[in-house]
């Protein structure tokens, strides 16, 4: 088992695995920061002021002039803004990497072989050479 495992961390797998989480993590960092830094201040701009990383609910009734005093009074609360910032971070994210998943596609579609054969339109008959100009079962004339 030990044999395996070594060779598992050395074929490159795990490696490999390591520094997509590692870009991961780092790329979600930088999704996070553009949401809250540039995504969110507009739109709270046009919502009448509102910072949602300061938006919440306390729920032991009390009321709180910031996050900050709700966290260093110890209270529970439904921090909503933060649910937001995280939702649309997770939106751009997930949008991000979609196109990257599709430009992948793409490009492998591209690289993917021409066809060597055809099927012949009269006998419905397949493996035949695309420079064919006869089809070798049924004789048509391509």
């Amino acid at each position: 088992m030990l044999k395996e495992f070594k060779e598992f961390l050395i074929k490159g797998n795990a490696v490999d695995m390591a520094v997509g989480f590692i870009f991961g993590a780092a790329f979600a960092s930088i999704v996070k920061s553009f949401v809250e830094n540039v995504i969110m201040p507009p739109i709270g701009l046009l919502m009448g002021g509102v910072d949602f990383s300061n938006s919440f609910f306390a729920l032991d009734g009390k009321e709180y002039a910031t996050l900050a005093e709700l966290e260093k009074a110890g209270a529970p609360a439904i921090k909503y803004g933060l649910f937001a910032n995280d939702a649309i971070s997770f939106v751009i994210l997930g949008f991000v990497i979609f196109m990257l998943v599709r430009t992948i596609n793409k490009l492998q579609k591209q690289e993917e072989e021409a066809p060597t054969t055809k099927t012949c339109p009269e006998c419905a008959m397949a493996d035949i050479p695309i420079a064919a100009t006869k089809c070798k079962y049924c004789a048509h004339q391509f």
